[in-house]
């Protein structure tokens, strides 16, 4: 294993100090000490995509190399920006990819889609004429000094790939404990499942809601509407939700988080020209990316009153504690959507959450 400080010390010694990525639960202690180092001038990013943009600019405007960190799962989101500009026949620019190996073929697998990317990550990195290496003792950091040396040489991206339980555990005792103030999310959605129509079909995204979701209707044998869970996909929940909402009459609700909703924002512009009666958009807010670490977003920040009305959708409903959460609920589940309900929620989830299985059988259930 490796000390989360000795690999961000590394890039230190070769002068990396701007940080952007996607929080990953694989990369989350070494974010940590991002967060710690004053050092680093540390920028997450909503999507994978987002942070390779972030260290073009940063190259553009001061000649330095940035590192980007996140998940193999977001190779897809960063391959535009990295072909199409930062690739070494179009502008050269050098950064350092920072790749949290989900599914890596020597470690067990935990779900089938990260065992899917996990066997062609490599391919693709190679497809993309980046080269990498893979990090997993503290004698590899010089493999990482080397392609950093060879990045900036040749004026192109370069990667690392990092294993599960390749860094060091460590707390993060910059995030503070708070005394319970919001509801927990699987409180909301047991409430829900209990509300629904028969014929409600749910669309949950990825981590923790779509586990919940699983776990509840299996622990309390709940037969009410079908689900179909976003197990991979982050980000693209609501559209799934849209396109199933275009052809049925049935109600349709998503069940979004903070992440999710912000990776690819944009989308929701096409809520305007669907204009579904049926769609029910729910997020759940709790400023967090919790599963991977418990990083923050920017959601709080954010007036989605104010926005999702310009977007096209035709109610707004906010509830914050159990009182207003109960007077809004009954109200957005009888509105005339598309209709947004942000419900702000505490962090903390059910322990030993099962993970959905048998994802084809879910599929036809759905």
């Amino acid at each position: 294993m490796i000390a989360a400080k000795n690999f961000s010390n590394t890039l230190l010694k070769e002068n990396i100090n701007f940080i952007t990525g996607v929080p990953d639960s694989v990369l989350k202690n070494m974010i940590f000490s991002f967060d710690k180092n004053k050092k680093f001038k540390h920028m997450p990013a909503n999507n994978e995509g987002t942070a390779v943009a972030l260290a073009i600019g940063h190259n553009l405007s001061t000649k330095k190399m940035a590192a980007v960190y996140f998940q193999n799962s977001g190779l897809g989101n960063a391959i535009n920006p990295l072909i199409s500009i930062a690739h070494q026949k179009v502008y050269s620019i050098p950064m350092v990819l920072i790749i949290g190996w989900r599914g890596s073929p020597n470690k067990p697998v935990d779900e089938p889609q990260h065992s899917v990317k996990g066997k062609i990550t490599k391919q693709i990195l190679k497809l993309l004429n980046i080269k990498y290496c893979i990090i997993r003792k503290k004698k590899d950091l010089n493999k990482l000094k080397d392609l950093i040396k060879l990045s900036k040489k040749n004026k192109k991206p370069v990667a690392c790939l990092v294993e599960k339980g390749t860094l060091e555990n460590q707390s993060n005792k910059n995030k503070k404990k708070s005394k319970k103030k919001y509801l927990l999310r699987h409180e909301i959605i047991l409430d829900l499942l209990n509300k629904i129509k028969p014929s409600t079909k749910i669309i949950s995204t990825t981590g923790y809601t779509s586990r919940e979701l699983y776990q509840l209707r299996n622990t309390y044998n709940i037969s009410k509407g079908s689900d179909f869970y976003m197990v991979g996909g982050m980000g693209h929940s609501a559209m799934v939700s849209v396109g199933v909402a275009l052809s049925t009459r049935n109600e349709i609700i998503c069940l979004d988080g903070d992440g999710s909703i912000l990776m690819h924002l944009g989308s929701l512009s096409l809520i305007r020209g669907s204009n579904n009666k049926n769609f029910k958009h729910i997020l759940l807010n709790n400023s967090s990316h919790e599963s991977v670490g418990g990083q923050k977003t920017p959601a709080n920040k954010i007036n989605f009153k104010l926005l999702t009305s310009s977007l096209g959708y035709k109610n707004y409903f906010f509830a914050s504690n159990k009182k207003n959460y109960n007077t809004n609920i009954n109200k957005f589940l009888k509105s005339k959507g598309p209709s947004f309900f942000e419900i702000r929620i505490e962090e903390g989830s059910i322990k030993n959450l099962l993970r959905p299985n048998n994802l084809k059988k879910i599929k036809n259930k759905f």
